[in-house]
């Protein structure tokens, strides 16, 4: 019986790996088209980074309540509908003809996509405990670089040989498809005894009060919303970056833009995962402690990345960042454990998002904005020095290494 449990779990993981994979490939298929959305839509530079702004800010508002729904009304519901009305709008995306309809719709997918990862993050760390977390989590985020890469590479190839609305076609459907997948094989975890699966019937008002007042929260937050920073300049200009820059074509820049910090991401997800578990045996602070080793490798990466102009240059430290940046990434929720109760988590990290996307919004739209004036380049040097603040502020956290459960309403 424990055997089937254990083979269970992991299986959870693995869908929702797919689910966050499919996350990221509708979100990030548009940066990889903005070429051409610029040449059919009569866009510029600063409407291309609203396009990004408009996702990220509604997704960021709608998150700690998306957080909270899940906690009150289980993770296994928010997920399926989530991926599913996400996956309708990425399908009428690609019926678009002006771009007030492309930004009205990229708005309903930060509404629908905020929904997903508070809930799947929360489910998996209800079905791994402290042996298993930092692996199971950081396997799941895996998900984030391949939906990129595919986003970047896929994207860019079908939108320059089919056209930019074969790509959301084609993307659409296959998560509607999916989405009947999940509502067959994912459920909820039920409680220990048994029962129904464990809720939270606390007013998000208070259940903000007692997620803040948790030890190191506010930290976590900070810092989450600086890595968010640089993660979505990425994400939005370095294909327009290498476009321009470095001169590549659409489907080269797409993929270089993606391909070579998500394949040390990738590296770095199960790096960090082993390291984390391994060393939160032996130390209460070992996974906060791996988060900071993370973000110190990734930092200077990023500095050198709007420095260095020679390709294979670039290609190394852009694989080093992505290897810094995945030891941070798999242990968000893991180090998010220790500082709240389980009842809490998918509210909490709905808080994370919120402030993550938010500030990330606001910097993908100034760099579009200030693009003729400083440069992507120092756009990228700018945010590989906000890292090395965050790594500061992160090796001050201190926190327990179970949270505790709240007490009985």
């Amino acid at each position: 019986m424990r055997t089937r449990y254990n083979r269970y779990a992991w299986l959870v993981v693995a869908l929702l790996a797919l689910v966050w994979l499919l996350n990221y490939l509708d979100r990030q298929v548009v940066f990889s088209i903005f070429p051409l959305l610029e040449r059919d839509l009569h866009v510029s530079p600063l409407q291309l980074g609203l396009v990004s702004t408009a996702f990220l800010w509604v997704y960021a508002l709608c998150s700690p309540w998306a957080g909270h729904l899940a906690d009150r009304f289980g993770k296994k519901r928010m997920i399926c509908a989530s991926l599913l009305v996400w996956s309708a709008v990425t399908l009428l995306s690609g019926r678009v003809h002006s771009f007030g309809q492309l930004l009205a719709l990229r708005g309903v997918m930060g509404i629908s996509e905020a929904c997903y990862l508070p809930a799947g993050l929360a489910m998996i760390a209800a079905y791994h405990g402290e042996r298993t977390r930092s692996r199971a989590v950081s396997l799941h985020y895996s998900g984030t670089y391949v939906g990129t890469i595919l986003g970047g590479v896929l994207g860019g190839w079908i939108g320059a040989v089919y056209g930019w609305r074969s790509v959301f076609a084609i993307f659409g459907v296959i998560g509607l498809a999916y989405g009947l997948v999940l509502f067959v094989f994912l459920k909820d975890k039920a409680a220990p005894e048994g029962g129904a699966a464990q809720t939270s019937n606390i007013p998000l008002l208070q259940a903000s009060r007692l997620i803040f007042s948790s030890a190191g929260f506010s930290r976590i937050l900070a810092v989450f919303a600086i890595a968010s920073i640089c993660d979505w300049t990425i994400y939005t200009w370095m294909p327009l970056y290498l476009y321009e820059t470095l001169h590549f074509s659409l489907t080269k820049a797409g993929f270089a833009a993606t391909f070579y910090m998500k394949a040390g991401g990738f590296a770095g997800l199960l790096l960090g995962g082993f390291l984390a578990d391994a060393w939160a045996q032996r130390s209460r602070r070992g996974r906060v402690l791996t988060q900071t080793l993370g973000l110190l490798s990734a930092a200077p990466c990023l500095v050198l990345c709007g420095i260095a102009h020679a390709p294979i240059l670039l290609y190394g430290v852009m694989i080093l960042f992505g290897l810094g940046k995945g030891v941070y990434d798999g242990n968000t929720m893991p180090v998010l454990c220790e500082s709240v109760p389980a009842e809490l988590r998918a509210t909490a990290f709905g808080f994370l998002n919120f402030a993550g996307t938010l500030f990330g919004g606001i910097v993908a739209a100034l760099a579009g904005a200030l693009k003729s004036a400083v440069g992507l380049n120092g756009a990228l040097i700018a945010c590989g020095l906000l890292l090395f603040l965050a790594a500061a502020l992160l090796s001050t956290i201190h926190t327990r290494s179970t949270a505790a459960s709240l007490p009985p309403v």
